[in-house]
């Protein structure tokens, strides 16, 4: 069935969610998983606060701290149920295809990712990277709500 499942997370309970059922198919299917966190790039103007408060500098040491934190949800879960792990962090602003060029990369044959649902005016805004991926992959997307 599947042999390399990717598990992109933004640090939510819902990616946390995601994880653990990404690893549960993991272990039922004998596949390991990929943990990943997209950091986005610092930009000079933006509507993100951590942006307009940090340097170059700090922000890219909290974007590296998030991803210990993050990926360490990965991590502990895939130890608990015995899956073979590993985990990556990539700096992109378009989180979607920074996931799909990882799962090419890397191989995976499924990506097990949350969605936060986002709909109407905030969806358009604000976009879905798990509609994205969902339009742009190649792989087959498990999305959990």
């Amino acid at each position: 069935m599947f042999t390399h499942i990717l598990l992109p997370t933004d640090g939510s309970p819902l990616s946390a969610s995601a994880i653990a059922q990404g690893v549960r198919l993991a272990k039922a299917t004998g596949a390991r998983v990929t943990g990943l966190y997209v950091k986005p790039q610092f930009h000079v103007f933006t509507y993100r606060t951590e942006m307009l408060e940090d340097t170059r500098e700090q922000y890219a040491k909290d974007c590296d701290a998030h991803a210990v934190e993050y990926l360490a949800v990965v991590e502990k879960a895939a130890r608990e149920a015995g899956v073979s792990y590993a985990t990556a962090s990539v700096s992109d602003d378009h989180a979607d295809e920074a996931i799909l060029r990882i799962a090419d990369e890397r191989g995976c044959d499924v990506i097990v990712m949350a969605s936060h649902g986002r709909r109407g005016v905030t969806g358009v805004l604000m976009g879905s990277v798990t509609q994205k991926v969902l339009t742009h992959g190649k792989v087959p997307v498990l999305v959990c709500h």
